[in-house]
């Protein structure tokens, strides 16, 4: 078989992008390694773990919160097993929506490892160790990323485990070292000590999710520590040892240097992703990663070799599903000769704790180190009248804006359903609003989303109403 377009992956870049060439006339086929379509996100990844932190808030908010609003329960438990059978038909039912979008898109779907064979051949190797080889003139590599470790960490799946294995673990534990304080640390440490599991967050860095506005990081810290998680910040690894019934974790105190343990039923890894290209077979067709395993691409995500397109986590910036998906489109209608863009400063990040933390635009360290003059906005949620009547006052939203244009540089929230407000400050950076714009714009009340136009206003010469 011949097709246009080929891509090597089906996470949310691959079958997002598989979906826009087949939309613009492109015969295409997706390869997929693994017997579901939809990747490391709707597999093991975003998909499972937003189904177990919306299971978990919903038993805490039951075990902590009902009683205020009236509500008289008894005999709260957790089925643990159910909670993590429902995850897994959240898993099906979207896989299989993916499937379902392959078929309606006349999409050809190969499933086994692909690998290049020269420029325009691609082999699938199958699950029975058969060989398929087809041709195809264009070729968009989206195979993703796998979590990383250290080199003296060996992760063994029983009790040093990635994300992948604290998806599906058998029981509550007892207690869980999270060796990272990024998105994943966070998110997986939430599920679990809602559960009740004793969860300690080592972080290497000063401060939480260390990427993203460093106020962000240490009001999550104060939400996190509410529900009962432990922090050792500015601690770095230097032992992990499987010790049969539990893990002992050696850290060096970075201020003192003095050497702590840490011990636990579990240690999940949590440093992060590296991208995933093994077996990709680059080398037959000229191409390399560069020191951090990533393939380099030009402004139009092309390889060094013509027709060869990569996305998503292989390539640079943020690991993000809705980068790559962006990325997917981008390339697909490049290939037919549009003129796509991509504002990649524009593109929020999201920390699915509770409260949720959401940024777009420019963090207020990096302003500084820019010497570029700015204004700052801010709105606490304790101020807001939904967020009162709803019981959930932590957090803010704070606006950054050009002092002298009064332009929106950079948005940074902590608080209630945070993950889609930050929707309406991308829409206002995409068209370069300034914060008066959004302060003079009509915000339905009560609603968490006044707290957006309140920080506009505090911006726009300290007019917030409400505080």
């Amino acid at each position: 078989m011949k097709y246009d377009v080929t891509i090597i992956g089906s996470g949310p870049g691959g079958y997002v992008a598989a979906i826009r060439c087949a939309q613009l006339g492109l015969k295409t086929a997706i390869i997929e390694r693994y017997a579901t379509l939809g990747g490391t996100c709707l597999n093991v990844g975003c998909l499972p773990s937003k189904a177990l932190l919306d299971s978990t808030e919903h038993y805490h908010q039951a075990t902590h919160q009902f009683a205020e609003h009236g509500i008289q329960v008894s005999g709260v438990s957790v089925d643990f097993e159910q909670m993590v059978r429902r995850k897994n038909q959240v898993v099906k039912q979207t896989c299989d929506g993916v499937a379902f979008l392959m078929k309606k898109n006349k999409i050809t779907v190969y499933n086994g490892h692909g690998a290049f064979v020269d420029r325009n051949h691609i082999s699938v190797t199958k699950t029975d160790g058969s060989t398929e080889t087809i041709e195809t003139d264009k070729v968009i590599i989206a195979t993703g990323s796998k979590p990383s470790s250290l080199p003296f960490i060996s992760i063994d799946k029983t009790r040093v485990i990635t994300s992948t294995e604290a998806l599906q673990l058998p029981h509550i534990p007892q207690s869980m070292l999270v060796i990272g304080g990024g998105v994943i640390g966070c998110e997986l440490g939430s599920v679990y000590a809602r559960l009740g599991t004793k969860v300690t967050i080592i972080e290497y860095m000063p401060a939480l999710i260390g990427a993203m506005d460093a106020e962000l990081g240490r009001e999550l810290q104060k939400s996190l520590s509410k529900i009962g998680i432990q922090m050792a910040l500015g601690h770095g690894v230097t032992a992990v040892e499987n010790k049969g019934e539990s893990v002992v974790v050696t850290a060096t105190n970075q201020s003192t240097q003095q050497s702590v343990t840490f011990e636990a039923e579990y240690c999940l890894v949590a440093i992060g992703r590296r991208p995933y290209t093994d077996g990709l077979g680059l080398d037959k067709v000229g191409l390399s990663v560069d020191n951090r395993g990533r393939i380099p691409v030009d402004d139009h995500l092309q390889t060094a070799v013509e027709g060869i397109y990569a996305i998503g986590d292989v390539v640079r910036g943020a690991m993000l599903a809705h980068k790559a998906e962006e990325e997917g489109v981008f390339v697909a209608e490049t290939i037919v000769q549009q003129k796509p863009h991509i504002n990649y400063l524009l593109i929020p990040g999201v920390v699915y704790t509770w409260p949720e933390v959401a940024a777009v635009g420019h963090t207020e360290e990096e302003l500084k180190q820019q010497g570029r003059k700015y204004k700052v906005g801010k709105f606490p949620f304790k101020a807001s009248g939904r967020a009162r009547a709803s019981m959930d006052p932590d957090g803010f939203v704070k606006v950054l804006a050009d002092a002298a244009t009064d332009e929106i540089l950079g948005i940074h929230a902590i608080g209630p359903r945070i993950a889609d407000i930050i929707a309406e400050a991308v829409v206002a950076m995409e068209y370069r609003a300034s914060a008066e714009d959004i302060a003079r714009m009509s915000h339905a009340h009560p609603t968490f989303t006044e707290a957006v136009r309140e920080a506009c206003l505090a911006a726009t010469d300290n007019r917030a109403i409400h505080i």
